[in-house]
């Protein structure tokens, strides 16, 4: 059976939010990873204190553990900061922050900007705040091409977007902003709300999915693997088996619990998608 390569297999700083950034990375090294997703949240690198000392100290750290990153994921759910905000001040500065996250992407040697859609009011149509989602996609996808970084874009759960939420409305998003510097994320949960499946998210995208999320859920809730009910070994399969060539981590947030014992957390995880992984660095 067809089985991803252990390379593709990544570290998250999710879930280790009470951590200082330096032990963060230091338990991911010792997971044996070498790649990251940076979660860009406070207290490791938010973009409300993004000084160039702090990058630099992250830059540091993730040497000294040698460690990479694949993508830098600023948060943009939970806290005020709105790419399709129906306030122009707030979208505005939004926007000038993200094209600081591409700038910091190309000091930390990042290949992508991790985006998702931003949310309109709930008191409007839903067509005005995609409008001004794909405008400030394509003036953030624009400047991070001038920096050499590409971008991700994922689909989120309705409960945190009335935007994008589907892998349907992701191809017509990707149709209307024309960039071909901006790859796809699929999230497991997000997929399994929405309704779609992962053969779905290649027969839509093909090479440009390059990011996946494997999270547990019922179907939602972004839960350690056995946490939830969604069939994770499986979509892996699917991936495998589609010939699946870009990169997957854990994003384990569920209610906060995980953060007290990050390293129990992960090691669940990596614990269940050990038999799924090929012992080679190429695929199987």
């Amino acid at each position: 059976m067809p089985q991803l390569a252990r390379s593709q297999l990544i570290g998250a700083n999710f879930c280790f939010q009470h951590y200082p950034f330096d032990k963060a990375a230091e338990a991911i090294r010792g997971f044996g990873l070498r790649e990251i997703e940076l979660w860009g949240a406070a207290p490791h690198l938010d973009l409300f204190h993004a000084t160039d000392a702090r990058v630099a100290s992250v830059r540091r750290i993730l040497a000294d553990n040698s460690l990479s990153v694949w993508c830098f994921t600023p948060e943009q759910v939970v806290y005020p900061i709105n790419i399709a905000s129906g306030d122009g001040a707030l979208r505005e500065d939004s926007v000038q922050r993200f094209c600081r996250a591409a700038d910091i992407c190309a000091e930390l040697g990042a290949r992508y900007l991790f985006l998702t859609s931003g949310r309109g009011y709930e008191t409007e149509p839903r067509q005005q705040a995609w409008a001004r989602a794909v405008d400030s996609l394509g003036r953030i996808a624009e400047h991070a091409h001038s920096n050499g970084v590409r971008c991700l874009l994922e689909p989120l759960q309705r409960f945190e977007t009335n935007i994008l939420t589907n892998a349907a409305d992701l191809r017509r998003m990707l149709e209307e902003l024309g960039a071909d510097t901006m790859d796809v994320v699929l999230d497991t949960v997000a997929m399994a709300t929405a309704g779609d499946t992962v053969a779905g998210y290649v027969d839509l995208f093909g090479p440009r999915l390059a990011h996946v999320q494997l999270v547990d859920g019922t179907p939602g809730g972004h839960l350690v693997w056995g946490d939830g009910s969604l069939p994770l070994g499986r979509y892996i399969e699917d991936l495998a088996a589609s010939g699946y060539a870009g990169k997957l981590t854990f994003e384990p947030f569920g209610t906060g619990t995980y953060a007290l014992d990050p390293i129990q957390a992960w090691s669940r995880c990596l614990a269940a998608i050990e038999p799924y992984l090929s012992r080679s660095e190429t695929r199987a």
